[in-house]
């Protein structure tokens, strides 16, 4: 999608602070961070939201959550605790039209979120 800022960090349009990437994946700092640890999971190709994963994007939907798993071990976080994140429209607070997982670590996260 032409003017989607998740397109374009995942082709390199846009720079980001990428800590993990493959050949259907980008992880990288969010800008804005609400925690010590705030990473941005997102597959390369678009989807807007979950809404438009089908059986077909199992595998997508998979990745997403083992690669999460995978960084949050290997940066140290994972027996501590984290969070993992994916709004879905605006009520449910999306603000980037982009499917994105949301990493949260490094303190205590509080119960309801918002």
């Amino acid at each position: 999608m032409s003017d989607c800022i998740f397109c374009k960090i995942a082709s390199k349009e846009i720079p980001a602070d990428i800590v993990y990437e493959d050949g259907h994946l980008v992880v990288f700092k969010d800008v804005k961070p609400v925690a010590p640890d705030h990473l941005l999971l997102i597959p390369k190709k678009h989807f807007s939201s979950p809404l438009d994963f089908g059986e077909e994007d199992i595998e997508t939907a998979g990745r997403l959550m083992v690669t999460a798993a995978r960084i949050a071990r290997e940066m140290g976080f994972a027996e501590k605790g984290f969070r993992v994140v994916c709004n879905c429209g605006r009520d449910g607070g999306q603000t980037v039209s982009h499917i994105h997982y949301h990493l949260l670590a490094g303190r205590a996260l509080q119960w309801p979120p918002g």
